[in-house]
């Protein structure tokens, strides 16, 4: 049931009721999220137009979140790090617009930019999502709507009620927003030190001390930002390692400065390069979330296996490379010290299966359903020395 009030700019503006904001939530805990936020007190402020609610949402990042939601073709937008659309700011906003605590006013500059670039519903059908790329308007948040996960931003129809809720992939919490908060304030740590390194230069002695590198590693890890720690370990050992170790470790310092800033705009970078940057960070995703993508089903010669200790886990890695289009695809297990580590997949062995890929750029796989056993021996993926290498050159 819509509920009809008059705006400030004398339009009539129907006003979603609770159940219809309860529909477009991703799942009932989201809406359960939502609530504990959809309080006046935690929002700096809110406004409501003919076709937009926006809001800015002090949450627990350094700048708050900024929220619009268009209420007529519905779609929403963010600056948080969530991968669902909507998240729980956008939720919460409905809430609070649904139960008359909203203000009407005209509406920024900003958000009528960003109403206008939004296309319209055509007739019978739905408007499209905020998913294209697009410029970037005042208020920091480019065009392109998805963050690392690629999640749909939504649209509806005008004459009906709001869309139905997509498909479950993530749960946005407060643990999860504790860990983005604990991520971004990390990668400004890793900022700084890095400002303090270029100050005092490479000649400082305190570079060859293996404390310098760890402590930032430790810090590095408590923010969730497990691959940036491997990455500044690494770089540990190139000090002093070559005549040409300033080159290296100069290099690699310029590309954590570009991963630090990058990771602190998750959200306004297109898709692709998102999940890149997030992958590269250490953003952990779901294995369910994996297992829901569409499956990549080769035929896959176990090709190769490595095991080794990092940090008193067993990793096992599995290297596969499907026999008919070429792909490579990298297999992760683990446990703890001395456990049993995964050894269904035996070298030089090939099986049917289904391959479900994480995003980004990166080859990690994890083998779904598998359509016949496993076969051995088989030949060697490649055929020659040389085609192997140009394989593993064109993966570099």
């Amino acid at each position: 049931m819509l509920t009809t009030t008059v705006g400030t700019v004398g339009d009539v503006i129907e006003r979603w009721s609770v159940e219809q904001v309860e529909s477009v939530a991703p799942s009932p805990a989201a809406v359960s999220a939502a609530r504990s936020i959809a309080s006046s007190q935690q929002w700096a402020s809110t406004g409501a137009g003919e076709r937009a609610l926006w809001g800015s949402f002090r949450g627990t990042a350094a700048e708050p979140y900024s929220t619009v939601v268009d209420h007529v073709e519905v779609g929403f937008r963010c600056t948080c790090a969530s991968r669902r659309r909507p998240c729980k700011h956008a939720i919460a906003l409905l809430l609070l617009w649904a139960r008359g605590q909203v203000a009407e006013h005209p509406p920024p500059a900003h958000i009528e930019a960003w109403i206008a670039s939004r296309p319209r519903a055509s007739a019978g059908g739905a408007a499209s999502d905020d998913r294209g790329p697009g410029v970037a308007d005042p208020d920091g948040v480019s065009g392109d709507d998805r963050d690392p996960g690629g999640a749909d931003t939504g649209a509806g129809d005008v004459d009906h009620d709001p869309p139905p809720p997509p498909h479950d992939r993530d749960e946005r919490d407060a643990a999860r927003d504790d860990r983005v908060a604990r991520m971004m304030a990390g990668l400004s740590e890793l900022d700084r030190w890095l400002d303090d390194r270029i100050r005092t230069g490479l000649a400082d002695p305190a570079l060859a001390r293996y404390g310098t590198w760890d402590t930032l590693a430790a810090r590095l890890v408590d923010a969730q930002a497990g691959s940036l720690a491997n990455r500044i370990r690494r770089l540990a050992g190139l000090v002093g390692a070559s005549p040409t170790w300033h080159d290296e470790v100069l290099a690699e310092l310029g590309l954590l400065h570009l991963l630090s800033r990058a990771g602190r705009r998750l959200g306004s970078l297109p898709s692709p390069l998102a999940d890149a940057v997030a992958t590269t960070v250490g953003w952990q995703v779901r294995k369910a979330d994996v297992l829901a993508g569409v499956p990549d089903t080769d035929r896959w010669v176990v090709a190769g296996r490595s095991d080794q200790r990092e940090d008193r886990i067993e990793v096992r890695r599995h290297w596969l490379r499907g026999t008919r289009s070429g792909r490579w695809a990298l297999v992760l297990s683990f446990a703890a010290f001395r456990q049993s580590l995964d050894a269904s997949l035996q070298v030089g062995s090939a099986l049917e299966a289904d391959l479900h890929r994480y995003p980004g750029p990166a080859l990690r796989a994890i083998v779904g359903l598998r359509h016949d056993t496993p076969q051995s021996p088989v030949a060697a993926p490649a055929g020659t020395i040389a085609r192997g290498c140009d394989e593993i050159g064109a993966m570099l």
